[in-house]
């Protein structure tokens, strides 16, 4: 096996693992709040509303399974569907006062736990890595493969 396909090999294993965390540290921050919800309302938050097709179009995921999600997070009050003012024919999908009070409580907690996680790195390292991620995502953006 090359240097190359070894560090693939790596990369993978550890983006597993990382994911792993992430999905089982989600339900620590807020019990209620998946990290797919996480990442839904953070999505909404971004674009200030947007409609559930454009979320499942960003994310790669079927239509079916992010309908499951939003009607999820409406029973819990964190988003609620509005008219789009331009046409009226299509609903737009907004956090709610509740949404962005969860989201911003379990964002302060995951920054806090990446603070820590990532205190005795160095500040190069730390701006490396960042890039190298911003890199990595940029080259998948709506692939659906991760």
């Amino acid at each position: 096996m090359t240097a190359a396909e070894t560090a693939v090999e790596t990369i993978q294993r550890e983006m597993t693992a990382f994911a792993r965390r992430a999905r089982a540290s989600a339900g620590r921050m807020h019990p209620e709040l998946s990290l797919v919800s996480y990442t839904l309302l953070g999505h909404l938050e971004e674009r200030d509303g947007c409609r559930a097709t454009d979320l499942a179009a960003h994310y790669a995921l079927d239509k079916s399974t992010v309908s499951r999600q939003v009607a999820a997070l409406e029973r819990a009050g964190l988003i609620e569907r509005r008219h789009d003012p331009e046409d009226h024919r299509v609903q737009v999908l907004h956090l709610t006062d509740a949404g962005r009070e969860i989201l911003a409580q379990v964002t302060s907690s995951r920054r806090t736990a990446f603070r820590e996680r990532l205190a005795d790195w160095p500040e190069e390292d730390l701006v490396r890595f960042a890039a190298y991620l911003e890199r990595y995502n940029a080259g998948t953006a709506g692939t659906g493969t991760d």
